[in-house]
């Protein structure tokens, strides 16, 4: 039986997109600790993580998603004149409603899928929450008000995703996650339109939300 240490390393390894540690063993772990009792995971493919030392999946059978909400870039309006010298926009109330809703659909419908964990929505010793936000989100694309047409774009935006795994009753942090991506079309620039900026939004969180959901379905089988 593999240890729970091992387990619980694997976890974090998977959990922030594959350590580029190639011996097969545990991803290593700086020796200062967070704040809050937390290890940062060295060679993280993501921005950062970080993990509790010693954490396990063992008796963890339910999950229980918590939204965190989103924080935008301040980035002030442009005029018309401007517009074309200008490379971030804010967002408007309509476009970040849209996104909350595009983010929470991806995240909760790929979670549905798992089948390791029950989704609940009360905490309990055996659920594990999932703490999740977007932070410092900027949008490329320029409002429709400054009159500009065929604008090609490689990127339609940007935003830092924050996963915070946490244990439900005690709220204390077990993982946490930063990795900063940009919602953009692969190879060359693409004419921005609404239908083709907000798939490749809708693309972006489906592929975090996949990936979480990978992570936690694989890892409740390295402590067996």
């Amino acid at each position: 039986m593999r240890s729970v240490m091992f387990a619980a390393a694997m976890f974090a390894c998977v959990v922030v997109g594959g350590c580029t540690n190639t011996s097969g063993g545990a991803p290593e772990l700086e020796s200062n600790l967070t704040y809050d009792g937390l290890a940062k995971v060295k060679n993280s493919r993501a921005k950062a993580a970080w993990m509790r030392p010693g954490f396990s999946l063992a008796g963890y059978n339910k999950i229980m998603l918590i939204g965190a909400g989103i924080e935008y870039r301040p980035v002030k309006p442009v005029s018309r004149a401007a517009a074309s010298t200008t490379s971030q926009f804010p967002l408007t109330d309509e476009q970040k409603q849209r996104l909350r809703s595009v983010v929470s659909e991806a995240f909760k419908a790929e979670l549905a899928q798992t089948q390791k964990f029950e989704i609940v929505d009360q905490p309990g010793p055996d659920t594990l929450m999932i703490w999740g936000g977007l932070m410092d989100v900027v949008s490329n694309v320029p409002p429709d008000s400054v009159g500009r047409s065929n604008i090609y774009l490689s990127s339609v935006g940007e935003a830092t995703l924050v996963i915070e795994i946490r244990d439900s009753e005690s709220n204390a942090v077990l993982v946490r996650i930063i990795d900063r991506k940009a919602a953009q079309n692969i190879g060359v620039a693409q004419r921005s339109t609404s239908v083709t900026n907000w798939s490749e939004v809708q693309q972006l969180a489906r592929a975090w939300a996949t990936q979480l959901r990978s992570a936690l379905d694989e890892a409740t089988t390295w402590d067996q």
